[in-house]
Parts: C-alpha cells; structure tokens; sequence
C-alpha cells in the first residue's frame, strides 16, 4: 500500500475488523481477509469535512480539513454508505446569513457571515446561504417569534438577520405604500375595522401594512357587458372616469338593439360604497340597464332613433338616489352607438338609416337651389332698383340741364332787347 492508502481487514473466526494504513506491505494473518482492495485516504483541504458515524457505538464525529482521514474499521457515512462523503463548508459573506438545525436535539441557530461554517455531528444546514435585508426608508421587515408567536413589524434602519438563537422567522419583505393626491386604499386590521388611508393627507399617503393587518381587495366586475368579475383593485382612484358599456334592450314594436355607451363617473363617498356594493362597477351598469330596458320599451325605434340622448339623460338623472347610496355620482351617461341584434332587422334598419340619409341630402340639395335662387332674385331686384335709382337720376340731371339751356337764351334774347 502506498502513502496514502488503506485497507480493512476482517478476521473470520472472530468477526472483528482493523484498519491497516500504509506505506507497508500488508501480510495477512489466519481467518483474515480484505473486505476491499486498498482505497485511498480522504484528503481534506481546508473548507471541507465529513460526518462519519460509528455502526457498531453510535458515535458521530466530524472531521475537518486541513487533513488526510483514513476512517476507522466500523465508520461509515451519516446515511448508512460506506462510502464516506466529502462535504463544503458554507462560506458566509459579510451581508448573508445560514440556518442550521440539530437532528439530535432539535435546537436552530443562526449563523452570520463573513466567515466559514462547518456543521456538528448532527447538524444539517436549513436552505443555503441568504442574503441579509437592507431595511431602509421604504422597506421594512415582518418578523414572527417562534417561541412566542407573535408578530413584530422591524422598520428600524439596519442589515437585519434573524436572531442567533433561529427564534426569529422572516415572514416576508414589505414596501413602503405611497399613494397619489388622488388616491386611496383600505385596511383592515386584526380587529376587523377598516382604515381609509387618502393620498391627500400628509400622514396617510405613505405607510408600511402593520402586522395582522391586510389590504381591502375590491373585486369588480370588466368587460363592456361587466360578464366577468375577476378585476382586483387595491388602490382606488378617486378622479372622474369613463366606462363603457353594452348590453340588449327591446323597443315597443319589439326590435331587439345592442346599445352602446359610456358613463362619466366618479366615486365621491368611499365609505358608502364600501357599506352598500362590493362591485361597484357591476352594479352601476346592471342598474343602468334595466332602466333603459324600462325606457326603452315604452318607445317605438323610431321615437327612440329620435331622442336616444334624452332618454339616456333621464336614466341616470331621474334614479340618482342608487348611485348617491353606493357613494358614486353619474356626471354625465351618453349612447355613443346602437344597432340591431338580429341580421335580417339590421339590414331594414340599414335602409331606413340610408333612406333618412338621402332624404336629408335631397333636403339639403333642395335647400341649396333655393338658396341659390333667392340669392339670384335679391340679385336682380337690387338691380331694378339700382335702374329705377339711375333713371330718377338721369331725369333729374335732364330738368337740370334743361333749365340751364333756357336761362341762358333768356339771357341771350334779353341782352339783344336791350341793345
């Protein structure tokens, strides 16, 4: 055997083992026999060791490097193997941090870097190494003790690491809430109540979530048709918004029409609408269309095609109690479009749409001849009276010249009397 190797004999008549290291030659004795050829020592650098345990005590020892191990005759692998397994130890950096845990005991304890970690003879190494948490301005820590339960939100500013003893447990990482002037969101705490934090006071535009405490999800419904209600909301906006909608309705001479639109909403008492609606979309545009499946129906198309604004006008006006019990105000409720639902009612809807519209560009056409023509007849009695003007001027200019030519051979027929 050379330097490094070894070999484990076993006497057959007494059944025990021995270990014989080399340099040697190894002679073997009566009943004994080689349970493997020769294998080559464990050299452990300095950052590794192995937890071996002995099959026939018990015992387990752990073994560190810098050094060549040649276990013993009944040592094996924690895990049964005879094969003994070279383990690293965890090299901690100044920001990280590793839990262990005691098998035999049960103990944890928290072991914080920078340095290198070797593991006890029953000690496990819980997840790998992790990153301390930088708690600064906007980012805090919730913590629970293991020993009594409790919660304790760390917003002091530090490299928080978990206490040494494994007592402690990161529940999870929170972020500083900050909110807009025109923003809000809710809090319910561990008693139930709720807490309205406004973006427009200074003290609640910014906080971190207490412990035993979550934030109000609204759940709303989407779509044009509000079909489905899988829109969750945690922060509301409280300035004025558009929202669309579509839905069917019947008029009196019962043609089925697919209206569309838009509301101008807003919410203005968060406090209602949480008290009486946990959809607040939904509700406002199911309670807008049954009202116009009521107005609707009292009308023939043709009335409607006429005056659909004043009947959207009227929905949202005439019923303003529902909206001001959910904490909602309707500024403004428009039909931005409608058509038929069934095809063969659109095509007849189509051609009385087209027949309106040629009649109106006829109308318009026989509004601009008239235009025309009465712009032409201005045209020629500002004429006639611009020759009468003329005439009655040419005939007083006439007179006028008339009278000169008299009074000047009055003149001349006087002078020749005179002489």
């Amino acid at each position: 055997m050379g330097q490094l190797e070894y070999v484990v004999v076993k006497n057959k008549l007494t059944g025990s083992k021995r270990v014989e290291r080399g340099p040697k030659l190894n002679l073997l004795e009566p009943f004994d026999e080689e349970l493997f050829p020769p294998t080559k020592a464990l050299s452990l650098k300095a950052n590794e060791f192995v937890q071996i345990k002995d099959e026939t005590t018990g015992n387990v020892r752990v073994v560190m490097g810098e050094t060549v191990l040649v276990p013993g005759a009944n040592e094996v692998n924690m895990d049964g193997r005879s094969e003994i397994q070279v383990q690293k130890g965890m090299d901690l950096k100044c920001y990280e941090w590793v839990r262990i845990e005691d098998n035999k005991t049960g103990a944890v304890r928290i072991e914080r870097g920078e340095k290198l970690v070797f593991l006890g003879p029953y000690e496990v190494f819980v997840g790998g190494a992790q990153r301390a948490i930088d708690i600064d301005e906007e980012t805090a820590v919730l913590v629970r003790n293991n020993r009594t339960g409790q919660q304790v939100l760390v917003t002091e500013k530090q490299i928080y690491v978990p206490a040494a003893d494994g007592s402690e447990e990161i529940i999870e990482t929170r972020k500083l809430q900050k909110l807009a002037d025109w923003e809000v969101c809710i809090v319910r705490g561990k008693d139930g109540a709720h807490t309205f934090n406004f973006g427009r006071n200074h003290e609640e535009r910014s906080f971190f979530l207490p412990p035993y405490s979550e934030f109000v999800k609204h759940c709303w419904s989407r779509g044009r048709r509000r079909s489905r209600r899988d829109l969750m909301i945690t922060t509301l906006d409280l300035r004025p918004m558009y929202m669309s909608f579509e839905f069917n309705c019947r008029t009196g001479d019962n043609v089925e029409l697919v209206l569309e639109g838009s509301f101008f909403w807003e919410i203005v008492d968060l406090k209602a609408m949480m008290k009486f609606t946990s959809d607040t979309t939904g509700d406002v545009c199911n309670h807008a269309r049954s009202k116009f499946i009521e107005r609707v129906s009292k009308v023939t198309l043709r009335e409607f095609m006429l005056d659909f604004n004043s009947i959207a006008e009227q929905v949202h006006k005439e019923d303003d109690t529902f909206y001001q019990q959910r904490g909602v105000h309707i500024h403004s409720l428009e039909v931005t479009g409608y058509r038929c639902a069934e095809a063969t009612t659109a095509r007849i809807l189509e051609q009385i749409i087209q027949e309106t519209t040629n009649r109106m560009n006829r109308l318009q056409q026989q509004e601009s001849e008239n235009e025309v023509q009465l712009f032409s007849i201005k045209g020629e009695i500002e004429e006639q009276k611009a020759k009468g003007t003329l005439l009655e001027v040419q005939q007083i200019n006439s007179s006028a010249e008339s009278r000169m030519r008299g009074l000047a051979e009055a003149e001349r027929v006087k002078r020749y009397l005179y002489i």
